[in-house]
């Protein structure tokens, strides 16, 4: 199965070589790299081309001004041709070499797999800040404050077709109300695979700023209602609480080793 992976990028010349070379050490080679640049003025776009021969063909990449992060992710998705399609963002990199084979796998039977996701270190990739251990979706699981983690969340193309693409209305959290869509609303069927796919740079969009985490969460509420769902006033303390568990769990089983 051909698997699409859209990166969006703007002046990371910092990172995204890291993110191209965990592409090409994929052992499932039927995919397609599709890079979307907001038209980057550092070296960006210089370190693609300089990879582009070891792609094999299997690159396409574009650089011009874009109306935000979902624009240019609904760009991606306009010109991917694959089964399958991921996003991996510049900041981000797969965790092994097989993560593309275990989504090919494991996806055969249902819409959409979705994995494990590691925050890291923005300076320094090898420190751990958290990890995000999935589960299982279960339907209500969105209003207990369950979501995957989006940059493991893989989904056949026929579902984008179906479905839609990001709303990009919200200028955070559309890929929360894509997956509230998909899952909750329409039904899409699943599965869970207990494997870490991607270590995540912090200082994403929806993370780097008070302002944008309390804009994020707004933008949740309103993904809610934009979809036909209530839900309580609490929601957003249920949201937040298991991942603060999570990132003390972690903490403390770090500090008494």
């Amino acid at each position: 199965m051909k698997i699409s992976i859209i990166t969006t990028s703007f002046n990371s010349g910092a990172t995204i070589k890291d993110t191209i070379e965990s592409v090409l050490l994929q052992t499932h080679t039927d995919f397609e790299h599709i890079i979307i640049d907001g038209g980057s003025t550092d070296n960006t776009i210089q370190i693609v081309r300089q990879a582009e021969n070891r792609y094999l063909g299997r690159l396409k990449y574009i650089s011009e001004r874009d109306n935000g992060i979902y624009d240019a992710m609904n760009k991606g998705l306009r010109m991917a041709t694959g089964d399958i399609i991921g996003i991996l963002n510049s900041d981000d990199f797969f965790c092994d070499s097989d993560v593309l084979k275990t989504i090919a796998d494991n996806i055969r039977d249902v819409d959409a797999v979705y994995g494990d996701l590691v925050f890291v270190n923005y300076a320094d990739s090898s420190k751990i800040v958290r990890i995000w251990r999935g589960s299982q979706f279960k339907r209500g699981g969105f209003f207990r404050g369950w979501h995957p983690a989006h940059p493991t969340f893989y989904v056949k193309k026929e579902c984008y077709d179906k479905f839609g693409k990001f709303d990009t209305t919200y200028d955070v959290s559309a890929d929360f109300e894509l997956m509230l869509r998909f899952l909750e609303k329409e039904g899409i069927s699943n599965r869970y695979i207990p494997k870490t796919f991607v270590k995540m740079r912090m200082g994403g969009e929806s993370t780097r700023s008070i302002h944008n985490i309390i804009k994020g969460n707004q933008n949740i509420l309103r993904a809610f209602n934009n979809n036909g769902f209530k839900v309580s006033r609490f929601y957003i303390v249920r949201r937040l609480f298991p991942k603060a568990v999570n990132m003390l769990k972690y903490k403390l089983r770090h500090k008494s080793i």
